[in-house]
């Protein structure tokens, strides 16, 4: 069975999400049978490289909220990938374009160990602050996953991939997916948002039972 998910390094329910499959997956009857596709998904793709400016300023012009709010926003987040084990380190967030990172994460997919790769850059740019929108900060992250650095270095330089996250995206609109993380379950079962453990066990449990499904339901 397949599971895509749609997701931005830069989307922190996305990093949230990704843990809470893991979890899922670990007590999944049938998980050596899954096979994990990480798909494209660019939250802003006008973004520049590096984003000049603090990012809880970014938020709340972005929501139109004063800066208290986005700090409260920000921290609701925090807490909650704190619970799941991870650290989300808002004060050191380098905001970014993903379009380079997410080549990498197809050239992984080619190599076996995309989810390497994805765990690598989300670990970077939430936890260490990495500009993830950097080729020569994505290219020694991309080698520490298992990537080789001279392909690494090779895609980076050329457009290698840049089909295939554009057919990602194309994809995406597709299914009517507007946001992040969005898991397609065995290609019919659709779960949208960073789900509950339990929720998506149990869209896994339905998506391996219900054969019959056609297109993309969304689960409730």
């Amino acid at each position: 069975m397949q599971i895509d998910v749609w997701s931005d390094i830069a989307c922190p329910w996305c990093y949230i999400g990704k843990r809470r499959l893991e979890g899922a997956l670990d007590r999944f009857e049938h998980k050596e049978s899954v096979r994990v596709r990480w798909r494209a998904y660019e939250l802003d793709p006008r973004a520049p490289r590096e984003r000049e400016g603090d990012h809880v300023d970014h938020l709340a012009k972005k929501y139109g909220a004063s800066r208290a709010q986005a700090e409260q926003m920000v921290a609701r987040v925090a807490g909650i990938a704190q619970a799941d084990g991870l650290v989300y380190d808002a004060a050191r967030l380098r905001t970014g374009n993903t379009f380079d990172a997410h080549r990498l994460i197809a050239l992984g997919l080619d190599r076996g160990i995309q989810g390497a790769v994805q765990d690598r850059f989300f670990r970077a740019y939430f936890a260490e602050g990495a500009a993830i929108g950097r080729p020569d900060v994505l290219a020694p992250l991309a080698a520490e996953a298992g990537l080789d650095r001279a392909e690494v270095d090779d895609v980076l330089a050329s457009d290698r991939y840049a089909a295939d996250v554009r057919a990602d995206e194309m994809e995406a609109r597709a299914y009517g997916i507007s946001g992040v993380p969005f898991y397609v379950i065995a290609g019919r079962l659709g779960v949208s948002g960073a789900q509950p453990v339990e929720t998506l066990l149990g869209a896994l449990d339905r998506g391996w039972s219900t054969g019959g499904l056609t297109g993309v339901e969304i689960a409730d």
